[in-house]
């Protein structure tokens, strides 16, 4: 490995530890079963980690390898759309909650079994899927055991069906979202889907609207995607905008 892209490595994980509730040297070192000063020499470029560590390292910050091993991560504001608001007309969704150390792609497990057997999957066009962080995890849960909660659903498609139970329905009327699209958010999700929620908060707060708390409708939601060969992540805040301006009237990607 060049002394180039060991400094990259380098910075990413500082940055990363700032980016994970400061987390410090000593705390990192704990969670890799390492001694601080590898940590120090990880990121002074002097050590490289063996290939099990960069695993590690790369799933505890939702990172991909090569984000982590040959980009600069500082955020830039090219990964994210401008801030839009848009009216989601009414849908019914089949949603399911796992909580779990990996929630997002066991829910998506589930519900891709589910799909199958429910007949969704015949459904022409491909039905859209939403999810959304599930809050209700305790601490001792969340640091003792590592577990985090998600929720995730289809929205049915008008006239179907299911053949299958295994899934919760939930319908919600017509409401208005602050949206914002996040590009390629896999790349580094500890910091760009996060900064995205951020963005449309500061959005709202600038332009007089409020984030709506209300229970009858969703708070928030994520849609990914693909488009044009590249991945997408649509971020949805539940916001009282009404009489506030022209607003977006559909639930199209993009919009």
């Amino acid at each position: 490995m060049k002394g180039g892209e060991r400094m990259k490595l380098g910075k990413n994980l500082q940055m990363l530890r700032k980016l994970h509730g400061n987390m410090t040297q000593e705390k990192l070192a704990e969670r890799m079963g390492v001694s601080r000063q590898t940590v120090s020499k990880w990121e002074n470029g002097e050590v490289y980690p063996e290939l099990d560590k960069l695993m590690e390292l790369s799933e505890l910050f939702s990172c991909t390898l090569d984000a982590l091993l040959k980009e600069d991560m500082m955020p830039r504001e090219d990964y994210f759309s401008a801030v839009s608001i848009v009216t989601v007309p009414a849908f019914t969704i089949g949603r399911y909650v796992i909580i779990s150390p990996q929630p997002e792609n066991d829910v998506q497990m589930y519900l891709d079994n589910w799909a199958k057997q429910s007949g969704l999957y015949e459904h022409t066009p491909k039905p859209r899927q939403i999810g959304w962080d599930f809050p209700f995890v305790s601490m001792e849960q969340q640091n003792r055991f590592g577990l985090r909660g998600y929720a995730a659903g289809w929205i049915m498609p008008e006239g179907f069906e299911s053949k299958s139970p295994g899934v919760e329905m939930y319908s919600q009327s017509s409401a208005q979202y602050a949206k914002i699209t996040v590009y390629d958010p896999f790349q580094a999700a500890f910091d760009r889907i996060p900064k995205g929620y951020k963005k449309i908060l500061e959005y709202l707060a600038a332009n007089g609207f409020k984030e709506n708390h209300g229970t009858e409708f969703l708070g928030c939601f994520e849609e990914v995607y693909e488009k044009d060969g590249l991945t997408c992540m649509d971020i949805y805040i539940h916001a009282d905008c009404v009489g506030k301006g022209n607003l977006h009237t559909d639930f199209s990607r993009d919009a």
